[in-house]
């Protein structure tokens, strides 16, 4: 028995869901065999099936009960003959060869930079815990979180560990399917595949992978047809346990333009933050990029001490300081010289003339007192309550340590006090940086706000 009356069916799904779906999810449907009340249906792709079935299905038996036909239950078979020559099917509706084995080149990543593994990614405090939960998620087991969500700055490794991910995972999984990506290529692909009408292409190849890395993902805000996509992607691949894992340079909830109900799921998994980086772990960076340097250059030799001015001088960014050490050791075979403070100083003068932002005790005392929400007046002033006398202190010791003033000055832009108190004030806070979480948090919070 055959399913009669299908175009007049059609007609009335067409109205129901309207022309996007009807397009899309009804159009290319073809009906077969009608046995003991089951209606068999051909579809283009086993997830165009599993689809309809979970979106339509019930909207579809009743319209074929309305017509007069006895239905209690849709078959959904993959359909192995094109439609009829009269109405082709889009190619977007042929089974795609993306979605099979990874080393299909329609799935292939974007280009993994070599130079981005875990075994020469430098670990510091400001980057540990992304690095830990970054190892965590490469390892291609079960993990507690969905998605993993890296943010932090121009320079400070997100692109890296993203990559060092994408690697890891070919190397210990071969099997997975990984994708990875920009948020721009994710968008281009997206209008692509509307234009092309290839839209079935693009959700089989998006919805059936075993982990999505999406970079830069602040590019889609603002973009409404991309974030719903995105948005019902990331459901699909979260209900089949799939892991996904994000970057950007900022918080989900402070990327502006970025709907609500997107910014929900980006915040229910893990989001790491990866801070500015210290002294310690600049110096700890270009002490290993020196030992990558000296195979391209291995009679150059760096004399004692310059290492140590680039981490203080150049606070900016890692590709920055990694960008200099380069040109470092370029001029220096160049020229015949040893890398010493004189050529570092003559080859960088640019770059140490940018790193040389002035910071004013005035700045630092206005972005102190806006931080604890105090007036200006009141923490400069003569008033000891601890609501102003701790973030005087803070104030202080910042200006120690970011400006060049000596004590006495910056005694007398607090309203005149005394050098031996500006000494007590941040000695006070070196000690509290290391018992109190909450001054050193604050610290960082400020030394980035004054140093961006």
């Amino acid at each position: 028995m055959t399913l009669d009356h299908w175009g007049e069916i059609k007609e009335r799904l067409l109205k129901t869901v309207g022309q996007n779906n009807y397009t899309t999810w009804i159009e290319p449907l073809v009906p077969g065999a009608v046995e003991d009340g089951i209606v068999t249906l051909k579809v283009p792709t086993n997830f165009f099936g599993n689809y309809v079935s979970q979106n339509f299905s019930d909207l579809i038996l009743h319209e074929i009960n309305v017509t007069g036909t006895d239905a209690t239950r849709l078959n959904f078979a993959l359909n192995q003959q094109p439609p009829a020559a009269e109405k082709p099917a889009p190619a977007a509706r042929q089974t795609s060869a993306a979605v099979k084995p990874a080393a299909n080149s329609q799935l292939s990543t974007a280009p993994l930079d070599p130079r981005f593994s875990f075994d020469n990614f430098v670990v510091g405090k400001p980057n540990e815990l992304a690095h830990a939960a970054a190892r965590r998620v490469a390892e291609g087991g079960p993990v507690t979180f969905n998605p993993l969500f890296l943010y932090g700055g121009v320079g400070l490794g997100k692109t890296h560990l993203m990559h060092a991910i994408a690697r890891e995972l070919h190397e210990r999984k071969p099997e997975m399917n990984v994708l990875y990506l920009s948020a721009e290529q994710f968008m281009y692909r997206f209008v692509q595949a509307l234009r092309d009408r290839k839209m079935m292409d693009f959700k089989e190849i998006f919805r059936s992978v075993d982990v999505l890395m999406v970079d830069d993902v602040q590019f889609i805000a603002g973009k409404d047809s991309t974030q719903e996509e995105f948005f019902h992607t990331f459901n699909a691949l979260v209900d089949q346990h799939k892991q996904i894992i994000i970057s950007a340079d900022r918080a989900p909830g402070e990327i502006k333009d970025l709907e609500d109900r997107v910014k929900s799921r980006l915040q229910c998994g893990l989001i790491v933050d990866l801070h500015p980086t210290d002294y310690e772990l600049r110096l700890g960076i270009l002490q290993s990029k020196v030992d990558v340097q000296r195979k391209t250059y291995p009679d150059l030799e760096v004399a004692d001490g310059v290492l140590e001015f680039l981490a203080h001088r150049i606070t900016s960014n890692v590709r920055v300081l990694e960008g200099a050490l380069t040109r470092l050791f370029a001029f220096a075979s160049l020229v015949g010289r040893e890398i010493d403070m004189g050529l570092t100083q003559d080859c960088l003068a640019d770059v140490l003339r940018a790193s040389e932002r002035k910071i004013s005790v005035e700045e630092i005392q206005r972005k102190v007192s806006d931080h604890y929400n105090i007036r200006l007046s009141d923490m400069i002033g003569p008033k000891r309550l601890r609501s102003y006398a701790r973030p005087r202190q803070v104030a202080m010791y910042l200006c120690k340590q970011m400006t060049s003033r000596s004590l006495p000055e910056i005694g007398r832009r607090f309203g005149g006090r005394d050098h031996t108190t500006v000494m007590h004030g941040v000695r006070r806070i070196e000690e509290l940086k290391v018992s109190d979480g909450q001054i050193a948090e604050d610290l960082e919070l400020l030394r980035r706000a004054l140093e961006s």
